[in-house]
């Protein structure tokens, strides 16, 4: 985790905002609503980015609802486009705790969820909210080319 890393997030170019039941229900709706925006960003569902933003988005809202959950209250996700080809993913809980553990034991259960975050990610972090907490990491996204309309679409190797 990179704490130190700055929290002012450049005006993005797109974004989605969700709320969601702190249910597992509510955490496989944010990775297929994940899937859906990326492809609608031009990022389609069987590239390289939509599919990392995925993996980043089902481990966070896992954690949100598994650890995070207050009973009666939703998590949130949040993505945002930035201009500078990166996705920044942020899913908000109501629990204030802010310690997150990272498991590195190879015998242990469970709790390599943020190891998996932190591989992906190009930096991620934890802030606090006036009610809870957000866990938000940040992804490189490959670059699009233009579509026929003007809309980005994945360069894509032919052969």
């Amino acid at each position: 985790m990179n704490s130190e890393i700055s929290t002012q997030i450049p005006t993005p170019l797109g974004e989605l905002t969700l709320r969601l039941s702190s249910t597992p229900r509510g955490a496989r709706l944010a990775r297929r609503m994940t899937a859906q925006q990326l492809d609608a960003w031009g990022h389609p569902h069987d590239g390289d980015a939509n599919d990392t933003a995925q993996h980043v988005v089902a481990e966070l809202a896992a954690n949100a609802v598994t650890h995070g959950r207050v009973p009666g209250r939703d998590f949130a996700l949040r993505l945002l486009l930035l201009p500078e080809g990166t996705l920044r993913i942020e899913v908000s809980d109501a629990r204030g705790e802010r310690k997150l553990r990272i498991v590195t034991d190879p015998d242990a259960e469970g709790g390599r969820g943020l190891v998996l975050v932190a591989v992906l990610a190009t930096t991620w972090g934890v802030d606090e909210r006036e009610v809870g907490k957000t866990v938000w990491a940040e992804i490189a996204l490959s670059p699009r080319r233009p579509g026929p309309r003007g809309e980005g679409v994945q360069a894509r190797a032919t052969t």
